[in-house]
């Protein structure tokens, strides 16, 4: 269960928000000019980094108001929380050695 730092309430348990999806997706300027495979790509399409993320959450059951986190998808680790509209903090990760592989124990190469 994860503890979220909602922006205007505090810290809450994970259970009284709700995910909206991934942060930064632009809404495009013309949607009525984009053809069926750029409209269906637009809704549709997203990332899926391992990793840093930026997502969007609502805190539903509190203030209901939106906000931003930046998640590790693999650890659920909670890098920063930042309100909409604001920009991705840049946040580099010093303990996280890219060149370096791992193996997973008992794992053979």
């Amino acid at each position: 269960m994860l503890l979220i730092s909602c922006p205007n309430c505090g810290p809450r348990d994970e259970t009284e928000f709700h995910y909206g999806g991934q942060a930064h997706v632009a809404y495009p300027e013309n949607p009525d000019a984009l053809t069926d495979r750029q409209w269906a790509e637009y809704l549709f399409y997203r990332d899926n980094t391992k990793g840093a993320f930026a997502e969007r959450w609502v805190h539903s059951t509190g203030c209901r108001q939106w906000f931003n986190m930046l998640r590790d998808t693999v650890s659920y680790d909670i890098q920063a929380i930042y309100k909409m509209g604001e920009p991705r903090p840049d946040m580099e990760r010093p303990d996280v050695n890219t060149s370096a592989a791992t193996t997973p124990e008992g794992a053979t190469k």
